[in-house]
């Protein structure tokens, strides 16, 4: 069997289930639900421990995160990655699989893929469909939890993967790279609120909703139409890109849209807009809202 993951962003359903037929499911390769859901909607630890792919750990976004910083999911310290999911079972070795339970098919799974490659680990896989489309087609699930034996993992942030405010800020003038947002339409334009923040968008950002590179189904679109969505917002490839959204999590989508069509160098904003909105001056954010009551 061809190791699909190790030269792939993606997996298919039909690929991890045979590797946990085959018992492959070990140092070798591990598979985590990274899965997070706002707390009065649904519990996604909870519902791990009731039914997960067999062998799967839990990615708990929660912890492998700067708990320091006022904003919501900062990257960790190397240190701090390192040692989390080293108790998880990996080491520089491992081919991950993640995935989520989201409903739109993928959600977090990206954000947990490009932590995994911001900390130089290139043999990451997300679980194309995710967790919903592999119960849809039938593959076994279980409510075992395993205990994986800790690992070594030696992590090095690649900071070209990471954009600082600082340099989100120079960019507005400098047009050094280009900024696509993923955010909502509404959002990025300012007409709803964001979460409970005011919304808006960075100067020179361009508009392009995670979800428009997912199919119906809920997995990814093909290269062709994902290279057609970014022709069609202008966006070119062949120059530099950063993604940005509302907390460097859906921002993650756009980087494996990107990656899927051979750009492997999309950075993320990490702070995001909520970063963006607490501390760039007034006429950094672009708002609709702002406009319409001027």
């Amino acid at each position: 069997m061809a190791r699909q993951g190790l030269s792939r962003a993606l997996v298919t359903a039909a690929w991890l289930a045979e590797a946990v037929r085959a018992g492959r499911v070990g140092a070798g390769l591990r598979v985590l639900d990274a899965s997070w859901y706002p707390p009065k909607e649904r519990n996604a630890r909870q519902e791990f421990k009731e039914r997960h792919i067999p062998g799967a750990s839990f990615f708990d976004i929660e912890e492998c995160r700067d708990k320091s910083s006022p904003y919501d999911f900062m990257l960790p310290s190397e240190s701090h990655f390192a040692e989390y999911v080293g108790g998880l079972g990996v080491s520089n070795d491992t081919h991950v699989v993640v995935y989520d339970g989201d409903e739109v098919g993928t959600f977090y799974a990206p954000r947990a893929w490009w932590m995994f490659r911001a900390f130089g680990h290139k043999e990451v896989s997300v679980l194309n469909g995710g967790f919903k489309n592999w119960v849809k087609e039938g593959h076994p699930v279980t409510a075992e939890v395993t205990q994986p034996t800790p690992a070594v993992f030696k992590a090095r942030l690649n900071k070209a993967l990471v954009k600082t405010f600082e340099e989100m800020v120079q960019n507005v003038s400098s047009l050094k790279f280009q900024v696509v947002d993923s955010r909502p339409e509404g959002r990025f334009r300012g007409t709803e609120l964001d979460q409970g923040l005011e919304s808006g968008h960075i100067p020179g950002a361009v508009n392009i909703p995670f979800h428009s590179f997912l199919s119906e189904t809920g997995h990814e679109k093909s290269i062709e139409e994902i290279q057609e969505i970014f022709r069609e917002k202008k966006v070119d490839l062949s120059k530099p890109l950063t993604a940005t959204c509302r907390k460097g999590v859906t921002a993650c989508q756009i980087a494996l849209a990107a990656f899927l069509c051979g750009k492997r160098d999309v950075a993320v904003y990490d702070g995001s807009w909520s970063e963006w909105f607490h501390r760039a001056p007034p006429h950094y954010k672009v708002s609709e809202s702002k406009r319409s009551k001027a």
